[in-house]
């Protein structure tokens, strides 16, 4: 009960949002963001704060994200006044094919089938996604970067309240996985809030990887472990090998940069769908007077809503990886093609039906769903030079795939990608294939004011809910006029099952009935969200989280 009280007490002490001259991390951890300030403080850049919380959050957060996933990585280097990104994507290994996720009779498996164990696997990638990170941007040596995470490895962790319930929700799934069962269960029972988490075998791989550096990762003991998890499961056991790890490396992108209204916003092309679904949807908006409406009006969320629909619409039809395939990026955010799917939305009635578009240079693809579901993570780090990062970070759903490498969780990612390879005849944008990555709804992104500084950096976990987290948050701040803290508090919307779905117990659920009166059909749901961000304040860089979390944004 002590233990208890004394976690429980820890995290309603974690401070409010500060401002600072100096640096600041934001994290849905605290002790991730803990990790990112001790950096800024030791003289390391944004950059060097991300990965050390990237680390970090691969001990405390094993739910969500970590080195044995992905990511995606934008930064504003303030001495060259652009913004870069890096693509940490996990790939399907060479023994992948389109088939990877139908059965015996040629059906799609569903998820429940496919997510545990081997075939799922994806080669991970944000290890050589912070080597490109920190060859470009780094100030502190690589090994630094590692003693937070470490530290919490082999010291241990108390149970969050979070943790323990994604624990819970495991049930008998982990039966079939000792491994994971032996790290987060004790006395026969799953780890509760106050318990401690030691991962001695994680301290070992982050000791490796920080005295010999990022290629220790993808050969040697390291990568027989992933591949030998992967092969030896006893569900869906498949074959990931060395020379799949061998051969990954992180892409360095250009950034998809969109204006809307005076602000320039960058974030993380395909494979990643976020950046140009956010943009979509924002710049359907652009016409309509948001600011006048504010917060509260029914109105605008109804143009939110009508939005989304028609952007994710888009999203399911042409987007996917473009090493594989022809991605109209160009002409997905093209003014000319978005303001004609922005006439489309009354503010009167909702259109009710939500199809794909034409864009320019778009090829012949079938709309088709895929299976993101809810989880990943996000961090954002300032530093006194000016830089500004975020990053978005996962292994998927929780737990991954339920394999355990070298004490670290082995994602899922592969089901991320559309398990038919075609439909009705055409091609399907996001089908499986050998070294290809996923489509993803990670989104972090960098926004810029009239003067072209640097003024906001923010993401959010949530699968496919990740779009409409962060462009709720980007209304919030560009368009209402809140400080970002306030923006990432406004209620969530998303939509399923033929209807729009708005936060439970929220004032947005308190205006379902002016939103049916429009034509919507509104259903209250649970949409939980873990955005972070940090903003451009006059007194300085400041923090945000989201209330819903476990977040916290330190100062340095």
């Amino acid at each position: 009960m002590k233990k208890i009280l004394v976690a429980l007490l820890a995290f309603l002490l974690i401070p409010n949002p500060v401002s600072a001259k100096g640096g600041v991390a934001s994290a849905a951890d605290p002790r991730a963001a803990e990790a990112g300030r001790t950096i800024l403080r030791e003289g390391g850049s944004a950059a060097d704060a991300q990965m050390a919380m990237m680390l970090a959050l691969t001990v405390v957060e094993p739910q969500s994200s970590g080195i044995g996933g992905g990511g995606f990585f934008v930064y504003h280097d303030a001495k060259a006044g652009k913004t870069f990104t890096v693509d940490g994507r996990e790939k399907a290994p060479m023994s992948a094919s389109p088939r990877l996720f139908l059965g015996a009779d040629g059906r799609p498996l569903n998820f429940l089938q496919a997510f545990p164990g081997g075939k799922s696997v994806g080669v991970p990638g944000n290890i050589r996604l912070m080597e490109v990170v920190h060859r470009k941007w780094g100030t502190l040596p690589w090994a630094a970067l590692f003693a937070p995470a470490i530290k919490l490895a082999d010291e241990g962790f108390a149970v969050t309240p979070v943790l323990e319930s994604r624990i819970a929700g495991m049930g008998k799934l982990w039966d079939d996985f000792p491994a994971i069962k032996a790290l987060y269960w004790q006395d026969g029972r799953p780890k509760r809030v106050g318990d401690t988490v030691r991962n001695p075998a994680l301290a070992t791989l982050l000791r490796t990887v920080a005295a010999e550096g990022p290629d220790s990762f993808y050969s040697g003991d390291i990568a027989a472990s992933i591949v030998n998890a992967v092969a030896q499961t006893e569900r869906n056991p498949t074959m990931l090998t060395r020379a799949d790890l061998a051969s990954y490396r992180a892409a360095e992108r250009a950034p998809v940069c969109f204006k809307y209204r005076v602000y320039k916003l960058c974030g993380m092309g395909p494979p990643s769908s976020g950046a140009t679904t956010v943009f979509q949807i924002l710049g359907m908006l652009e016409r309509f007077d948001m600011k006048k409406m504010g917060k509260d009006s029914p109105a605008a969320w109804h143009l939110i809503a009508e939005a989304m629909q028609l952007a994710y619409a888009d999203r399911e039809k042409y987007l996917g990886d473009p090493d594989f395939v022809s991605v109209p990026v160009k002409g997905l955010l093209d003014k000319t093609y978005i303001k004609s799917r922005s006439r489309l939305i009354s503010e009167a009635k909702a259109l009710g039906s939500y199809n794909a578009g034409t864009p320019p240079g778009a090829e012949k693809r079938t709309a088709a769903i895929s299976s993101e579901v809810a989880g990943t993570t996000n961090f954002a780090a300032a530093d006194g030079s000016g830089n500004l990062a975020t990053m978005t970070s996962t292994v998927e759903g929780p737990f991954g795939s339920q394999l355990i490498a070298s004490g670290m969780v082995l994602n899922n990612e592969l089901t991320d990608f559309t398990f038919a390879p075609e439909k009705d005849g055409a091609p399907v944008a996001n089908a499986v294939a050998a070294g290809k990555r996923p489509l993803s709804s990670m989104s972090p992104t960098m926004v810029y004011d009239a003067k072209g500084r640097p003024i906001l950096a923010l993401g959010s976990a949530g699968g496919k809910r990740i779009i409409m987290h962060v462009t709720k948050t980007l209304i919030g701040v560009l368009d209402f006029g809140l400080p970002a803290q306030d923006a990432i508090a406004l209620p969530n919307i998303y939509f399923g099952g033929n209807a729009v779905l708005v936060e439970q117990g929220t004032p947005l659920a308190a205006l379902q009935a002016d939103l049916a009166a429009l034509g919507q059909k509104v259903v209250s749901a649970d949409l939980g969200s873990k955005v972070n961000a940090v903003e451009r304040t006059p007194s300085g860089w400041r923090g945000a989280f989201d209330p819903r979390s476990e977040g916290a944004a330190l100062a340095e």
